[in-house]
């Protein structure tokens, strides 16, 4: 483990700190953008060792933080998202090593063609250079991040969120090990090393040009404060006020499992579904039995007038209910005209991160697919799968539902940019 931190008193000591920081991390960029695929991959071999070996003290600094927030008051989904166990941990390492294994991104060429001239052009991976990511209460990003921006050749900074400042230093701590025993620079992957909430501010400065672009994880505030004040690009990852649409042709059974699945599998997950709709020319024979399932599974339900009637248990959905993100065992509920209607109300008040479909009928699931506008759409299957590590990306760094340049799960590819290589035989230009 680290050794106590030195307290940084006054915001001119912290920007010496967080210019060395990025000054550190600049120059290890520039030899991650040279290493070998082999280099990189012992790394993360050790890293993933490291891991597993040192649960006992990862568990052990998250206890500390979950007693913290525990006594702070914070809500169930907080302390979801914030706790390790020794499954989560497991499934940090098993991460990491699906990265090293899949292949490395950087200097793959993309396109290759040949003008009249004679020339050859190639359109080839590069990495990034420096990738900032702010996070909020999930320690595993700390993993996440690390390795995948070393995968795709960048060097990252990390601020964890204060509530899981130890956790985050203990997994921190494993992956410089990985560093360091594969002769790579520690600041490839930094931590920043305090609590204090200036330093957020001064990584959306972007750090006198060190930093290239910003990836935040969290919640709405964190996103907002970070696309308004950010000066350098930003990966957006905003609300998940994810559907399940039920068309009228589902399988009853199929349709429980799934929107059972997608609600209540993990209600604190950005992939969580946050509203139902039900398609009224199957109402009969799915609506009662799905709002049953879900309030006898511990899940509250806000639904408009035919879901009411349904079931009395329902509580009558506001208007804001359409707009939430609950991040908790609570769903809205709505029956809705077909799939045209379910599409229509996605478009209005869904946030372009993950919205799927259960149905038999292959031209409503085409339709759907097809014209909702989001950044992952499912056709028989739980929006949980909304996770990078589900793609076989071994984790990602967050969800963008932007429309520029990584759409979706963020991974190792999505972590590169490129720049064009030309070959020529003496050629100038008439």
């Amino acid at each position: 483990m680290n050794a106590p931190l030195k307290a940084i008193d006054g915001s001119a000591e912290l920007a010496m700190l967080m210019s060395a920081l990025a000054s550190d991390a600049r120059a290890a960029a520039r030899v991650l953008a040279l290493a070998p695929p082999e280099q990189k991959n012992r790394a993360l071999q050790i890293m993933e060792q490291a891991i597993r070996a040192n649960a006992d003290k990862i568990l052990a600094a998250n206890a500390e933080d979950v007693a913290d927030a525990k006594a702070a008051g914070t809500t169930s989904a907080f302390l979801d998202r914030l706790t390790l166990t020794p499954a989560r941990i497991a499934a940090m390492a098993d991460g990491i090593a699906v990265v090293r294994d899949i292949a490395d991104p950087v200097g793959v060429v993309t396109e290759s063609w040949q003008r009249p001239n004679g020339m050859t052009i190639e359109r080839v991976r590069v990495p990034l250079g420096v990738v900032a990511v702010i996070y909020e209460s999930r320690p595993n990003v700390t993993a996440d991040a690390g390795v995948l921006c070393l995968k795709a050749g960048n060097a990252v900074i990390l601020r964890g969120g204060s509530e899981s400042f130890r956790s985050c230093r203990a997994i921190h701590d494993c992956l410089v090990q990985g560093l360091r025993e594969a002769g790579l620079p520690e600041a490839a992957i930094s931590l920043v090393p305090t609590r204090d909430r200036a330093a957020v501010g001064l990584l959306l400065g972007g750090l006198n040009g060190a930093v290239d672009v910003i990836v935040p994880r969290g919640g709405k505030s964190l996103v907002a404060r970070v696309e308004s004040e950010a000066r350098v690009p930003v990966f957006a990852h905003l609300d998940g006020i994810n559907h399940v649409y039920v068309d009228g042709s589902a399988d009853l059974d199929m349709a429980k499992s799934i929107v059972l699945n997608a609600k209540m599998r993990r209600t604190g997950v950005c992939g969580a579904a946050e509203t139902l709709l039900i398609d009224r020319a199957g109402a009969d024979k799915h609506l009662a039995p799905l709002i049953a399932m879900l309030i006898e599974s511990g899940c509250e339900v806000r639904g408009d007038e035919s879901v009411q009637r349904a079931d009395k248990r329902v509580k009558p959905a506001t208007s804001e209910d359409w707009d939430t993100e609950y991040l908790d065992a609570v769903i809205a509920a709505k029956v809705v005209d077909g799939v045209d209607a379910a599409i229509a109300h996605i478009h209005d008040h869904g946030s372009h991160h993950t919205d799927a479909i259960v149905a038999e009928d292959t031209q409503a699931a085409a339709k759907f697919l097809g014209e909702v506008d989001s950044a992952i759409v499912l056709h028989n299957a739980s929006t949980q799968f909304a996770d990078g590590g589900e793609f076989g990306f071994g984790g990602e760094i967050g969800i963008a539902t932007g429309k520029f340049h990584a759409r979706g799960p963020v991974g190792a590819e999505q972590l590169t940019s490129f720049k064009y290589r030309i070959h020529g035989t003496g050629q100038t230009r008439p």
